[in-house]
Formats: C-alpha cells, structure tokens, sequence
C-alpha cells in the first residue's frame, strides 16, 4: 500500500479511536449512574415487597445492562481499532533486518 494511503487510514483510524474512546468515557459515567438507580430500586423493592417497585428494579437494571453491554461493544471496538492502528504503523516502519 502507497505510504500516502497508509497515513490516511492511519488518521482516520486516530479519529475513530479518539472518537469511541470519548463515547467510552461519557458511558462510564451514564453506567454510573444507572447502576445506582438499580442498586437503589432493588433496596426499594426489597423493602416494599410490592409489584411496582419490583417492576422499577427490573426496568432500572435493564439499562444498567444495557450501558453494560454497550461498554462491552465499545471496548472491543476500541482494541479493534488499536490492532489497525498497530498494523499500519507497522507498514509505515521498515522491517528491521
């Protein structure tokens, strides 16, 4: 591949990481928040017994793994976009002899 194409993909492979490492970090907090609304509706419910709290902890920890699994999908992204960018700083670099 011709060293211009490499430096090209190389940034748009930078742009992509520093782009999904941002929506990594505001998902962080966002799961934060959602594991605290899930940790309090489940002491709710544990302590009404009622089937509408019990229904607010099970809604609250649905987002909760929701922001969980989404983080999942955003890290593996971002390991993917890693290995890219190693592979194309490997064509920019000579082998060494």
């Amino acid at each position: 591949m011709r060293r211009s194409l490499v430096e090209r993909s190389l940034r748009d492979v930078h742009t992509r990481l520093v782009r999904v490492r941002q929506e990594l970090a505001v998902l962080d907090e966002q799961l934060d928040v959602f594991t605290d609304a899930a940790d309090d509706a489940r002491i709710r419910s544990l302590v009404s017994e009622t089937p509408l709290a019990g229904h607010e902890y099970a809604s609250a920890q649905r987002h909760a793994d929701a922001a969980s699994g989404e983080r999942g999908r955003l890290q593996a992204m971002i390991g993917d976009l890693e290995r890219r960018q190693n592979e194309l700083l490997g064509q920019l670099v000579p082998e060494p002899r």
